[in-house]
C-alpha cells in the first residue's frame, strides 16, 4: 500500500477534533497537476454549459410560471366568476408562501438521497399536473388548497438546484450561471403577459372553458411535459456522466478539489445536521442577510399585482397582459446587467446598493406622479431594480458563508426560507381598497428597498472587519480529491 498521510481538521474551522479519511498521495501529484483556466477547462465548462444550463432555466421558467400566473387569471376572468374580494385573493397567495416556507427546508434532506435528474425533473412533473387541475376549481377554496400543495412541491427546486450547481461549477462560475438562471423568473413573467393575453383573447369560452382555465391547463401540462423531457437529458454528476471522457471527469474533480472550499458538499470532516444547524444559529452575519432576504421577498412581492397595477393605469383586459412584457423585459436586462457587473468589480454589495437606490427613486416617481405614462415607465425600471438584488443576495451568502459546506447548505436554506416568509405579509399589500395609486403598497416598497440600499454597506463594512477564518486550502484540495474517489470517481 502507498504511504498515506492524516489530515486534522480544527475545532476552529467548526468541527470538534476529529481526523478525516486518509489521503493517497498520489491525489497530491493529481490536485498539483490541475491548471486553472486552461483551453482544457474551458473546453470542459462549455461542454457542461450546453447541457445544464438550457435544463434548469426551462425547468425554473416553468416553476415561476405556475407559481405567477395567478396574478393574469385574476384580471382575465378568475375575480369576476368568484367574485374574488382583495383579501381572498390575498389568501390564495399567502397559503403559497406558508407551504413554501414550512417545507423548504425538510425538502433539502432529500437531496443527498435522490439523483438530482430525476429529483428536479420529477418535481416539475408533479407541479405541472397541480398548476393544470386549478382549471377545475369552482371557488376559491378550492384554488387556495391547490396553491398551498404548489408550494409543498416547489419548494425543493430551488435549494435542489442550488446544490446541483455546485456540483459541477467552481465559486466564481457559479455567480454568473445563477444569473443566467434567474433570468426564468423575468422571462416567464414577460411570457406568461404574453401567453395570457393570447390565451384571454382567442380561446375564452372554447369547449365551454373561460380563458383563465384554458391559462392553468396548457402552462400546467406543458410544464409536465418538460420535465419529463429534461429527466432524459439532464446529467447527474461528474463521476457518473456518460458523455464525459475519462480526462475530462478526472478534470471536472480536479476543478471541484482545487475550488472546494466553496463548492463541495462536504469533503473536509463530516458535520452533522445538528453540528451544522448549531452553527448556522450561532453566526451573526445569517441573521443579517435574513433580514436583507426578507426585505427583498417582501419587496418583490410586487409581482403577483403587477396585472392589476398595470390596470389601475388604464391598460386592461388583454391589453393589460400584454403591458406586462416591458416590465418583466426590464428586470431581465438588469438582472443580468448587474450580476455579471458585479461580478466583474467583485463587489454585490455595492451593486446590491446601487439597484437599491435606483429602485427608491423610481417607486417614489411613480407615486408622486400623476400622469399614467410616466408611472408606467418608472414603475418598469422600479421593478425590473428590486429583481436585480435577488440574485445577489443569494450569491453573497454563499460568498461570505462558504465553509463547512454542512453550514453553508443549511444558511442557504435557513436564508432562503425565512426571507421569503416576508411573502406572507407582503401579499397584503396591495389591496383593493387602495386603487388607483395604491400608495400604502408603493410607500412599504420604497422603504424596504431604501433599507436595503443602507443595509447593504453597512453588512459589508462588518464582514470587512469581522471575516471568517477559512481552513487551509492545501487541505481542503487533497481531502476534496479523497472525497471524489470515495463517491465513485474510479478515474482518479
Amino acid at each position: 500500500m502507498s504511504t498515506k498521510e492524516v489530515i486534522n481538521v480544527g475545532k476552529e474551522d467548526g468541527y470538534s477534533d476529529q481526523q478525516v479519511p486518509t489521503v493517497d498521495p498520489n491525489l497530491l501529484a493529481l490536485a498539483s497537476a490541475y491548471t486553472p483556466g486552461s483551453e482544457a477547462e474551458k473546453a470542459l465548462v462549455r461542454k457542461i454549459d450546453r447541457r445544464i444550463v438550457p435544463c434548469i432555466w426551462i425547468l425554473y421558467t416553468m416553476s415561476y410560471l405556475d407559481r405567477a400566473n395567478i396574478g393574469n387569471a385574476k384580471t382575465g376572468g378568475l375575480q369576476a366568476d368568484f367574485n374574488l374580494t382583495s383579501t381572498q385573493y390575498s389568501v390564495v397567495l399567502l397559503v403559497f408562501f406558508i407551504s413554501y416556507v414550512l417545507f423548504e427546508i425538510p425538502s433539502n434532506l432529500l437531496l443527498t438521497r435522490i439523483r438530482p435528474s430525476l429529483y428536479l425533473s420529477g418535481l416539475c412533473v408533479i407541479w405541472g399536473g397541480v398548476a393544470a387541475a386549478m382549471a377545475a376549481t369552482s371557488n376559491w377554496q378550492q384554488l387556495a388548497g391547490l396553491r398551498f400543495a404548489l408550494g409543498v412541491i416547489e419548494a425543493g427546486f430551488a435549494p435542489g438546484v442550488a446544490f446541483y450547481l455546485s456540483s459541477w461549477y467552481k465559486r466564481y462560475e457559479l455567480a454568473s450561471r445563477f444569473s443566467i438562471y434567474y433570468t426564468a423568473t423575468a422571462v416567464s413573467g414577460a411570457f406568461s403577459g404574453l401567453l395570457a393575453g393570447v390565451i384571454t383573447q382567442h380561446l375564452n369560452g372554447a369547449r365551454g372553458l373561460q380563458g383563465w382555465r384554458w391559462l392553468f391547463l396548457i402552462e400546467g401540462v406543458a410544464s409536465s411535459f418538460v420535465g419529463l423531457w429534461t429527466w432524459f437529458i439532464m446529467p447527474d454528476y461528474p463521476s457518473t456522466t456518460k458523455w464525459l471522457s475519462e480526462e475530462e471527469q478526472i478534470l471536472a474533480a480536479q476543478r471541484l478539489a482545487h475550488d472546494g472550499l466553496a463548492n463541495t458538499a462536504g469533503a473536509q470532516g463530516h458535520m452533522g445536521h445538528y453540528e451544522a444547524i448549531k452553527a448556522v444559529f450561532s453566526d451573526w452575519r445569517v441573521y443579517l442577510f435574513i433580514l436583507i432576504f426578507m426585505l427583498v421577498t417582501g419587496s418583490q412581492t410586487i409581482q403577483y399585482f403587477v396585472p392589476t397595477l398595470v390596470g389601475a393605469l388604464g391598460w386592461t383586459s388583454w391589453e393589460g397582459q400584454y403591458h406586462t412584457i416591458p416590465v418583466y423585459a426590464c428586470a431581465f436586462v438588469f438582472i443580468l446587467g448587474f450580476a455579471f457587473t458585479s461580478d466583474r468589480f467583485e463587489s454585490k454589495p455595492l451593486f446590491i446598493s446601487i439597484a437599491a437606490g435606483l429602485g427608491t427613486v423610481c417607486f417614489i416617481a411613480t407615486v408622486a406622479s400623476t400622469n399614467h405614462t410616466v408611472q408606467y415607465v418608472f414603475l418598469v425600471f422600479g421593478f425590473g431594480s428590486v429583481y436585480a438584488i435577488a440574485p445577489l443576495t443569494l450569491t453573497w451568502v454563499a460568498n461570505i458563508i462558504c465553509f463547512p459546506a454542512e453550514k453553508r447548505a443549511v444558511a442557504i436554506a435557513l436564508v432562503n426560507a425565512l426571507g421569503n416568509s416576508a411573502s406572507i405579509y407582503g401579499v397584503f399589500l396591495w389591496p383593493a381598497t387602495d386603487a388607483p395609486r395604491y400608495i400604502p403598497g408603493f410607500t412599504a416598497t420604497t422603504v424596504w428597498v431604501f433599507t436595503m440600499c443602507v443595509i447593504a454597506q453597512i453588512m459589508a463594512y462588518l464582514f470587512k472587519k469581522y471575516p471568517l477564518v477559512a481552513p487551509n486550502p492545501e487541505e481542503v484540495v487533497v481531502q476534496e480529491l479523497e472525497k471524489q474517489r470515495r463517491l465513485g470517481t474510479s478515474n482518479i
